[in-house]
């Protein structure tokens, strides 16, 4: 998430595939503000690409809130609510009161995005382990899953989670960037894992290759993360460097090629998958 992407026009005809089965993209920021002057073209290129069905993360209650409300006006929105790493100083009684009242919101199908972050470290790491644990509580009383975000923090994830895991329903650790060790933790603790456009990245996911097939087909969903994390593997160029849902079709592309399967039972899969996970009905997509 090195670059700060900008709105800019449509996306090059080049880059305009569509997906052979329908896709589920997990986590789309759709709250961002360079979505605010074309949000309405976007999901119509992200369904023109077969990507139906679109979870917004709600990454603090601000954002979580706007995806609510998103979820509420279009067809095939759904939202997630919680409080990321970045802002964990921020958690206090009127938040998780907050929270707690959006989460019951039948438009939001997860808790979070919530986890740890050392590498950025925005908010001290006491903070942020205080904030994971109180939203865990509010999972486990909910039913609902959890939408983790894990960056350099894998070994004191793991330990936080192995003490929640029989009390969560669910939980998938969304754009997962780390270690095959880890990866396996997480797969040990019955998580799903989350994909996105960084395997396409030879500077920082090239190690990805080499263990991505380790995810259970039951186990994998893919996401763009967008307008971050811009695919690598695309072949012309987007002024302004803003991802988008219409570019998860070459998400899937790469992840298939590495994992050594076709894309379209891949976008199958991972679709049936998000749909069990998220417990979306076909009157989502």
């Amino acid at each position: 998430m090195s670059d700060t992407p900008t709105a800019e026009s449509p996306l090059p005809d080049a880059l305009r595939i569509a997906s052979p089965a329908p896709l589920v993209d997990i986590g789309a920021n759709l709250t961002h503000e360079s979505f605010e002057h074309d949000l309405e073209a976007t999901l119509a290129r992200a369904r023109e690409a077969n990507v139906t069905t679109l979870v917004v993360t709600g990454a603090d209650l601000d954002g979580a809130t706007r995806a609510c409300e998103l979820a509420t006006r279009f067809v095939g929105l759904v939202a997630t609510a919680g409080l990321h790493p970045h802002h964990a100083a921020e958690w206090d009684d009127e938040m998780a009161r907050a929270m707690q009242a959006l989460q019951r919101e039948p438009q939001v199908v997860a808790v979070g995005e919530c986890g740890l972050d050392f590498h950025r470290d925005f908010s001290p790491r006491a903070d942020q382990e205080r904030a994971l644990e109180a939203q865990l509580a509010l999972a486990a009383e909910s039913g609902l899953p959890v939408f983790l975000h894990e960056r350099e923090a894998g070994r004191r994830m793991l330990e936080m989670l192995r003490e929640w895991r029989d009390r969560l329903s669910d939980a998938v650790v969304h754009c997962f960037t780390g270690e095959r060790a880890t990866l396996h933790g997480y797969l040990d603790l019955d998580l799903h894992i989350g994909q996105t456009g960084w395997l396409s990245d030879e500077r920082r996911g090239h190690h990805l290759r080499e263990f991505v097939a380790d995810i259970p087909a039951n186990r994998l969903m893919v996401e763009t993360d967008c307008p971050y994390l811009l695919p690598r593997n695309l072949p012309a160029k987007i002024k302004g460097r803003r991802h988008e849902p219409a570019l998860l079709p070459w998400i899937v592309r790469e992840l298939a090629y590495w994992r050594g399967e076709s894309e379209a039972d891949l976008a199958r899969q991972t679709t049936q998958t998000a749909m069990r996970f998220f417990r979306l009905d076909e009157g989502t997509s």
